[in-house]
């Protein structure tokens, strides 16, 4: 039998130091993200967030939620370009927080990796820090695990949480929608982190382009497009409740529009959203011409060009509107609530050319 005699941890694959250095390049990206509630600094065992401000809601609710970037990685790991999937990171768990109404408060992430190269993580904290500011919440924790021999030397995925807090005498949903609400589409900045299996064995593996290819329809490159981070529309969202009456968000996600909106629909109600009110990005036609997919089939798997949906009454349409311009973002009227005897949603006529 081979000795073992003098292995160390390092030996096995896992580099304490190289974790160490890790932590001490994102003090600074992690620092700025920091909101006058934090009472713990980098390094501690958990963070700690002082909710004694919010003690004048009638009913304060803490909301969670948790989510990861998918196979996004697999492009930034392929291109060696990690600064933006730590805004998609964000981005995916905040947006689920702010449907009910809640701001987003702090949030914790978790990477693991099949080797720390103190520079990458770094680079990747520095996004997930980035994201927080613009969802106006903190970084107050995480975790950096080495998985030698599990995961390849530069794999890694990545996975976030978020806390937020919202008054439940104020809080969003289906309780709130009526029939006659408007439907307000948010415009995405393209694929989000969605449906990239598809994409990837679409445009990777079946059509052989390579991530470095010109994309005349697109204007840039495959791997820029691809690597577009996800908006994060928190902010925004929490501005349009403070300026006008909203009755529900809807992300959308995996799903889709008809798999998203549904979710936020009471009984006897339905939806209808006209495709002839915008354009969807080229890269949804792009996926759907190469692939033969069939345009139900892009619906449930993309957002198609909306990554947030607002339901409000009639009369809070216009300063929606101006709310969303101000904020940086597209809105727009597609569609409106009809009543119904179940829970659907109906895409109709044909997307403008």
């Amino acid at each position: 039998m081979a000795s073992v005699e003098g292995l160390t941890y390092k030996a096995a694959g896992v580099d304490i130091d190289a974790g160490d250095r890790a932590v001490a390049l994102m003090k600074s990206a992690v620092a700025a993200t920091m909101r006058p509630e934090v009472e713990s600094s980098l390094g501690g065992f958990a963070g700690l967030f002082d909710i004694s401000a919010f003690r004048a809601m009638r009913r304060p609710l803490l909301a969670t939620s948790t989510d990861g970037v998918g196979t996004k990685l697999a492009i930034a790991q392929k291109l060696d370009k990690h600064d933006t999937v730590g805004r998609d990171l964000v981005a995916m768990v905040v947006d689920d927080l702010v449907v009910c109404g809640a701001e987003p408060l702090f949030m914790t992430d978790y990477i693991a990796c099949g080797r720390i190269v103190p520079e990458k993580i770094s680079t990747i904290v520095a996004g997930i820090a980035g994201g927080c500011q613009d969802a106006g919440c903190s970084l107050v924790g995480g975790e950096t695990a080495e998985h030698p021999g599990v995961m390849a030397p530069d794999e890694y995925d990545l996975a976030g949480a978020a806390t937020g807090i919202v008054d439940g005498e104020a809080m969003l949903g289906a309780e709130r929608v009526q029939v006659g609400d408007v439907v307000i589409a948010i415009g995405s900045s393209g694929l989000h982190s969605n449906g990239y299996s598809l994409v990837r064995k679409v445009l990777l593996e079946v059509a052989g382009w390579g991530l470095e290819r010109q994309v005349d329809e697109l204007g840039r490159t495959l791997g820029e497009e691809l690597l577009e981070p996800t908006l994060i529309y928190s902010r925004a969202c929490l501005d349009l409740v403070r300026t006008t009456e909203v009755h529900a968000f809807s992300h959308i996600t995996g799903g889709g529009l008809p798999g998203n909106l549904g979710r936020i629909l009471p009984a006897g109600a339905a939806v209808t959203v006209d495709r002839g009110t915008w354009r969807p990005h080229p890269v949804f036609q792009l996926v759907g011409e190469v692939g033969r997919i069939e345009g139900a089939e892009l619906e449930r798997a993309f957002n198609m060009g909306i990554g947030m949906v607002a339901l409000v009454p009639a009369a809070a349409v216009a300063p929606a509107l101006e709310s969303l311009a101000g904020s940086g973002l597209t809105g727009w009227v597609c569609g409106e609530v009809t009543r119904d005897a179940g829970h659907q949603v109906q895409l109709l006529g044909r997307y403008q050319d």
